[in-house]
């Protein structure tokens, strides 16, 4: 029998597509089931059976769709869905809730055959699995695994009929979105201590977000929007401020700032009308309405007698008696519906009207929060509003608070303000801050400070968490941040997304280099998304000529979202061509090349390197596999070695040019056991193939190395190097056998230390 090394020829294979084939998510699960389905079937024919099936699952189908949950699967009549399971928002498990809620309200409504009327019971858990994302689609089995998922089978047999369960994590997650009654714990076979449930009771109305504590940090924005704003009330010149930054970054506390400090320009009093767009609102056009709300000083649950009399008193002095009188009722039902209707986009307009008919008479300042969470028909208003104002010349400015990843197009004009993160010292402060109020100790602050890079919604996260009972010692990233900073790294494209999270295994400052390396890609090929990164905020250049991540709790996201498997493989090829790059002066390295970095193995007459081949498309390295070497056989050429040598599995490539003599160097090939590595199991027969310097063949040389192609380092003399690479101590069992052009290596083989190992970051080391 035939063993063979394998060799990957990069004119005959592709790179791997992204993301890869599996990921690690935190992802929500929805687990449905009717209430009594057994003794319902046994009483109707079978064709009212079928019929009922088909109304049923139609109705939630559609629900799951319009809150853009996956079905996984049908099983009987339950349905099981999937939120976040490719993409995440950050409000997966409140998407999940809202579909649960929606679907009972639906099956209420509607009778399925005849006068039947279902009733389900439905759980919703959120938790970590692996998702296969090829399948995450809907129909397609088996996309989820985790414990998650029997946790939302088993919710749902505790719920009420025409209720929705919830686990803690899906509570927590949902906090100030949905209102929630805790039940009794309950207790679940197998499981230690009892699992307590939350039921979801309906939605919280939106209110305001309290900003208490002194402001730090911050002012060099503070008065460039002040400036701004002063200019355009000033030269009765519209603008239109972009407030950007990822969430964390202190958006929103800027804008209350701004609201409590200015309130008047040159002496004259300064209106304000400030709207905060709800993720996924009832109605599209609810931030206008809003708008309305705090004009008039009407309150959500205010009866139609106060809404009336309140409208009345804010447009008597704006508008004629004969147009207050038909606008009232337009905007009454504005305020009750503000949806996509003819008759809501009419009381939108009167409500626009009005704004401009304020801006005439007072400096006016339109805000609205989050305003990447509204629906295209709120970003037209605000267009309509801004157009207008600029035709009248009226002194308004008008300010939007959003992520950088927002896509809609503002007007020309439009100044952009990026939030940056605080300085060092600034979010030592905040720490301190924080801490305290928490009644926390305050020496934590320097251990959380690295953490929290720069952004004050992370501060507060990791101190909630703490104030949560979340272990000191320990300081595991907080589940909110896990959401949003998910949600960042899934607004990315696949190019940029593979690097992210790529660079998330490295340690240290990143270079493009070793991205590319991990990825198996060409180099430079990783520069241009690097680049976009570091225009998203995501990244940050490093004074070295590298990157560093602009967030801590995105490089551990990034990585963490990898299985093991590929994360270890990611490792071993940046390790490998460390190893590789570096034999020079006094250096010994024992290079494990297995699933590392890949190269034509042979010496060719008169050069002392071959062309470099590239390693394995990630997409066929599939966490189920129990050995990488079948995959790497599907896009390889096979190099034959003497029969009865056992399978190697590995990747060969020789130093770059110059680290080795010109004259071809003498290898001896030998098998021995492999060591599993990054969790990677491998067969029995499996063998890694292992090149070592031999003790008085590198000639020690002076002076100071300069960098190779590759990343490494070499010697100024190293063309003169004398160099070569023996084999490893065989097995007992193995036998060593001679390739084309390579003899054996006569004497004593010794084992020295291996290559350095790129360094994970923090909180990797277990899960790895």
């Amino acid at each position: 029998m035939t063993s063979s090394i394998v060799v990957i020829d990069p004119q005959r294979t592709g790179t791997g597509h992204w993301p890869v084939p599996e990921e690690r998510r935190t992802v929500t699960v929805l687990f449905a089931d009717i209430v009594g389905s057994t003794g319902l079937v046994d009483r109707l024919d079978p064709e009212d059976v079928r019929a009922l099936q088909r109304a049923y699952f139609d109705t939630v189908a559609g629900v799951l769709h319009r809150w853009q949950g996956v079905v996984e699967k049908y099983v009987g009549d339950a349905v099981m869905a999937l939120f976040g399971a490719r993409h995440s928002d950050g409000f997966d498990a409140y998407r999940a809730v809202r579909a649960g809620l929606e679907i009972q309200a639906a099956l209420d409504r509607r009778p399925m055959v005849g006068d039947i009327r279902l009733r389900v019971r439905v759980g919703v858990a959120t938790g970590e699995v692996v998702v296969d994302l090829g399948g995450a689609v809907s129909g397609g089995h088996g996309v989820a695994s985790g414990a998650v998922i029997t946790t939302a089978a088993r919710l749902q047999e505790y719920a009420e009929p025409g209720s929705v369960a919830l686990c803690a994590a899906t509570a927590r997650a949902t906090v100030g979105l949905i209102t929630q009654r805790q039940l009794a714990a309950v207790p679940v076979a197998g499981r230690v201590p009892p699992m307590p449930v939350w039921h979801a009771v309906g939605l919280v109305r939106p209110g305001t977000d309290r900003h208490d504590g002194p402001l730090i940090g911050r002012r060099r924005e503070l008065a460039t929007i002040r400036d701004q704003v002063n200019g355009a009330i000033r030269e009765h010149s519209p603008r239109w401020l972009s407030v950007v930054g990822p969430t964390g970054c202190g958006r929103s506390r800027l804008l209350h700032e701004l609201t409590r400090g200015l309130t008047t320009v040159d002496g004259v009093p300064v209106r304000w009308c400030v709207a905060t767009c709800q993720p996924y609102p009832d109605q599209v056009l609810a931030p206008a309405a809003d708008l309305l709300r705090g004009l008039a000083g009407v309150r959500h649950g205010d009866g139609p007698a106060v809404v009336h009399d309140r409208l009345v008193a804010a447009l008597t002095s704006l508008f004629p008696p004969e147009r207050v009188a038909a606008a009232i009722p337009a905007l009454q039902r504005f305020l009750t519906t503000p949806d996509s209707s003819s008759a809501a986009l009419a009381g939108a307009a009167i409500c626009r009207d009005v704004l401009l008919r304020l801006a005439a008479h007072q400096p006016l300042i339109v805000a609205v929060d989050d305003v990447d969470r509204a629906a295209p028909a709120m970003s037209r208003f605000l267009h309509a509003l801004f157009g207008a104002a600029t035709a009248r010349g009226l002194p308004l400015a008008l300010i939007t608070v959003h992520q950088p990843q927002w896509a809609d197009t503002r007007p020309s004009p439009a100044r952009r303000m990026t939030i940056g993160p605080l300085a060092t010292v600034q979010s030592g402060r905040l720490l301190r801050h924080l801490l305290s109020r928490a009644g926390q100790p305050v020496t934590l602050a320097d251990r959380l400070l690295p953490l929290v890079g720069g952004r004050p919604g992370h501060a507060a996260a990791y101190v909630a968490s703490l104030v949560d009972g979340a272990d000191p010692a320990a300081l595991p990233l907080p589940e909110a941040l896990r959401r949003v900073v998910g949600a960042e790294l899934d607004h990315l494209d696949g190019e940029r997304r593979a690097v992210l999270m790529a660079a998330g295994t490295l340690g240290g400052v990143i270079s493009g280099a070793a991205v590319d390396r991990a990825l198996g890609w060409t180099p430079g090929r990783s520069a241009p998304a690097l680049r976009g990164l570091v225009a998203a905020g995501l990244l940050l250049p490093h004074r070295s000529g590298g990157y560093t991540f602009a967030a801590p709790a995105l490089r551990q996201v990034a990585a963490e979202r990898l299985p093991r498997a590929v994360r270890a493989v990611f490792g071993r090829r940046v390790a490998d061509v460390v190893g590789l790059d570096t034999v020079e002066s006094g250096e010994r390295a024992d290079v494990d090349l297995a699933g590392g970095r890949s190269g034509a193995g042979r010496a060719a007459t008169g050069r002392s390197a071959v062309r470099r081949a590239e390693v394995v498309p990630l997409d066929a390295a599939g966490v189920g596999n129990t050995s990488l070497d079948t995959v790497r056989a599907r896009n390889t050429i096979f190099d034959t070695v003497p029969a009865g040598n056992n399978r190697l599995g590995a990747v060969f490539t020789l130093p770059p040019s110059g680290a080795l003599r010109r004259r071809p160097p003498r290898l001896t090939v030998a098998t021995v056991p492999a060591v599993p590595i990054g969790g990677m199991n491998r067969s029995a027969g499996s063998r890694r193939l292992r090149a070592v310097a031999s003790a008085g063949d590198v000639t020690p040389t002076h002076g100071s190395a300069t960098p190779d192609r590759a990343g490494g380092r070499r010697a100024p003399d190293a063309d003169r190097v004398s160099a070569s690479i023996r084999a490893a101590p065989a097995a007992p069992e193995s036998t060593e056998h001679t390739r084309a052009g390579v003899g054996a290596a006569p004497g004593a083989v010794r084992t020295l230390p291996g290559p350095p190992v790129a360094r994970w970051s923090d909180g990797l080391a277990a899960s790895a």
